[in-house]
């Protein structure tokens, strides 16, 4: 009955995940992810590409690119990168999709609710925005301190 008093729900959140990854200039063991999810009727994957972007776009990354992708949860599935001047490649830098029926189906969500949600990562949107070559410098004693006191990490900017 919650649903049909209220017509959009949005949640987010920011931890700290572990994967079995060896590492390299854009691959860590232990990074942040930045997880988010909309419901609403009528939500398309217009609406979750839209809000990729706009999100991106308040970091200052314009350079996009989604990709097919498969995810258990989600159909349709995408990865999303973004292009590293530093690198001169693109760069993974999330992964979204919209929930499949039979997912919210029984968490007793209508038929008529979509829901888009989206794991974006932390550390490599924040390399290409400060030109950083080796994810490994974000952390550790690797860390430059000056660039941390510089430079706010990740500030929105104002659009």
């Amino acid at each position: 009955k919650q649903w049909y008093q209220r017509r959009v729900a949005i949640t987010a959140g920011i931890d700290r995940v572990f994967r079995n990854e060896t590492l390299d200039a854009t691959h860590l063991a232990e990074f942040h992810q930045i997880e988010g999810l909309v419901a609403d009727r009528n939500l398309t994957l217009g609406h979750l590409i839209g809000t990729l972007y706009a999100f991106f776009k308040k970091l200052g990354l314009e350079k996009l690119k989604f990709k097919p992708a498969y995810n258990p949860y989600t159909e349709p599935s995408m990865e999303i990168f973004s292009y590293h001047p530093g690198l001169k490649k693109w760069v993974e830098i999330g992964n979204s999709g919209m929930f499949r029926p039979e997912m919210l189906l029984p968490m007793g969500i209508p038929k008529d609710v979509n829901v888009i949600a989206w794991g974006l990562s932390l550390e490599r949107p924040t390399m290409i925005k400060y030109g950083i070559n080796n994810i490994r410098e974000l952390i550790g004693p690797k860390v430059n301190l000056n660039m941390v006191q510089e430079n706010p990490i990740c500030r929105l900017n104002k659009i």
